[in-house]
């Protein structure tokens, strides 16, 4: 979950200011070619490492190739679409130990600022609301890339990172001290508006 969610949107990319080519423009999330991904890792009793994702979220970003500091993001994720690859697993991450999703059925990441760090990378600065609860959050975003794609569209990829601890957002369950923070990585392609 960490920063699962709306990291995604976040990277959005103003990362790459320096490209010669105008590609400002809003871009939708790519969620049907299934080019986007909200993953999570965290520390099972300090012994592995638990994979998952999100598989149901959407969002758009607006890129200023001008300004990228002017850039933002919005994303919304479907909480109930957590995916652990263990069916029982699932069902306990929806409940009220963790996402609580019958209560609170999305997350969402809307951006604030954007700082751009004049190599490829900007923190995303915004808030993120899980479980009911509202916080500030930085994703470290990175540009992949951006271009024509086969189709006659355009696209700009990016992926963003981010850490959560789980205490942050409500989420009660006690897993040890290994498992106090979970790891996000967002990746997204988005197609120009």
């Amino acid at each position: 979950m960490k920063k699962v969610l709306l990291a995604s949107a976040v990277s959005m990319a103003m990362v790459g200011a320096a490209q010669a080519d105008d590609h400002s423009a809003t871009y939708d999330f790519d969620n049907k070619g299934a080019h986007q991904f909200v993953t999570f890792k965290i520390s099972h009793l300090g012994y592995s490492w638990l994979y998952g994702r999100f598989n149901e979220f959407d969002g758009q970003f607006v890129y200023d190739a001008e300004n990228p500091a002017n850039s933002s993001v919005n994303v919304t994720i479907d909480t109930s679409s957590v995916d652990s690859n263990h069916a029982e697993r699932d069902k306990h991450l929806r409940s009220e130990d963790f996402l609580y999703v019958d209560e609170y059925p999305q997350a969402s990441f809307k951006s604030k600022r954007v700082v751009v760090d004049g190599e490829g990378e900007a923190d995303i600065i915004g808030d993120l609301t899980l479980r009911g609860v509202t916080k500030e959050v930085t994703l470290d975003a990175e540009l992949i890339g951006h271009g024509e794609d086969p189709w006659g569209g355009y696209r700009m990829g990016f992926e963003a990172e981010t850490e959560l601890r789980l205490k942050d957002f409500g989420i009660p369950m006690e897993l040890g001290e290994a498992s106090e923070t979970v790891d996000i990585i967002i990746s997204v392609e988005g197609i120009r508006q």
